[in-house]
């Protein structure tokens, strides 16, 4: 039986980065060698066992055979039998074929230690056009790795248009579909995502809403980028800027000018009523991958209210008190400070104006504190019932919105 660190920890080591996960491949042994050593098996498809001591996951050497569609069409076999070149060639990219012996000796049969030095994402073989998964991976890398430098190969590419041209994509589930682009959405380029999967055809395929952005002008005195569907890659690049890892926002960013697409040509360059537009599209999206309520909500926000925030010092207070009531945000106070965030993304996602101060995310921040730390116990509610003590509430919020924006 012999034990190699493989995949993410061989990698980022190489790449200098941080190593957080530690998955090691055994070969040589059976499941039952693993379960008399104390293993705790975990894996349901194939054997995958935690470690006694360090929970660090252990899998058994595999093969997989592709039996039919989507990624869930495989059966997988484990033998001791099973080399380590075996096992690393039905990865995905050559950068994460790369084992490490106990003795810290690299094994890269793939020439993976090569493409990293070289900054790019190459697919270990063909067998990469089975999954489809892998399309959604390989998005998700380089909007990890496109900071780094990072593309992708050019016959890579070529196999991911291929895999989109017949069909491969149409066979993803939701859940998948959405655990990897919520994942590409906390890394540091999410443009890089979305570009790449563009490019290969995954995008009209996958979120035609976006898609359908691109192409779309937009006023250029308000949008030197012109492009809506640039703006929005651009919008969610500083997302992750603004707030890195955090995907909700970053979900946010991507779905907030969906309504731009829906606009009569006629109408264009101008977007009239977008952020109302943009509702339904973005509720078919959250249907479609069953995206969780709270990034649903943050992202119905900022769709039908980025707009007001933009003009905040123009509202009056009785609308910035309604709105900050719209987004729940006296419940649910982390909202509006998510909301600014999103809106300070869009002001400052359009070209040569990322480094343009946002002054109305301080001030919404501001005016909702003012607004929140009034409650019902401040006032004097003699002989008032029911609707009349809402009421009361809402004037003396809305009165220290005033005061705070007098100051």
């Amino acid at each position: 039986m012999r034990t190699y660190l493989v995949g993410g920890a061989v990698r980022d080591r190489l790449l200098g980065l941080q190593v957080s996960d530690h998955d090691h491949v055994v070969v040589g042994a059976t499941p039952e060698q693993l379960l008399t050593e104390g293993y705790k098996p975990v894996g349901k498809d194939f054997p995958v066992f935690l470690h006694p001591q360090t929970g660090e996951e252990y899998a058994l050497a595999r093969t997989e055979r592709k039996t039919g569609p989507g990624y869930r069409g495989f059966a997988f076999h484990a033998d001791p039998d099973v080399t380590l070149e075996e096992d690393l060639g039905r990865r995905d990219f050559t950068i994460n074929a790369i084992a490490q012996d106990e003795a810290g000796v690299l094994v890269d049969p793939y020439a993976g230690a090569r493409d990293l030095q070289a900054r790019v994402l190459r697919h270990v073989s063909p067998a990469f056009a089975e999954d489809p998964v892998r399309i959604l991976r390989g998005a998700r890398f380089l909007a990890r790795f496109a900071p780094l430098g990072f593309s992708v190969a050019p016959e890579t590419l070529e196999l991911m248009r291929a895999m989109v041209a017949n069909g491969e994509v149409d066979h993803l589930v939701a859940e998948r579909v959405w655990q990897e682009l919520q994942r590409a959405l906390a890394e540091p380029r999410p443009s890089a995502c979305i570009g790449l999967l563009r490019d290969c055809g995954a995008l009209a395929r996958l979120l035609p809403e976006v898609d359908a952005l691109f192409g779309v002008p937009q006023r250029v005195e308000f949008h030197p980028e012109v492009d809506s569907g640039v703006h929005t890659q651009m919008v969610c690049d500083m997302a992750a800027r603004l707030a890195p890892g955090n995907a909700r926002i970053g979900f946010a960013a991507l779905t907030h000018d969906l309504g731009k697409a829906l606009t009569p040509a006629e109408e264009l360059p101008r977007h009239i009523n977008h952020e109302h537009a943009g509702l339904a599209p973005l509720r078919a999206v959250c249907d479609r991958y069953k995206v969780p309520v709270d990034y649903r909500d943050l992202a119905i926000i900022s769709c039908r209210e980025h707009l007001n925030v933009h003009r905040l010092g123009e509202l009056r207070p009785e609308t910035v008190h309604d709105l900050i009531a719209r987004c729940d945000g006296f419940r649910q106070p982390g909202r509006i400070q998510e909301l600014a965030v999103v809106c300070e993304a869009d002001k400052r996602g359009r070209l040569g104006l990322e480094d343009e101060p946002y002054s109305q995310a301080a001030s919404l921040l501001r005016l909702h504190r003012a607004a929140a730390a009034v409650t019902t116990a401040q006032l004097d509610l003699t002989g008032l019932v029911g609707p009349q003590i809402g009421e009361a509430l809402r004037k003396a919020r809305i009165l220290a919105i005033r005061g705070a924006k007098m100051l």
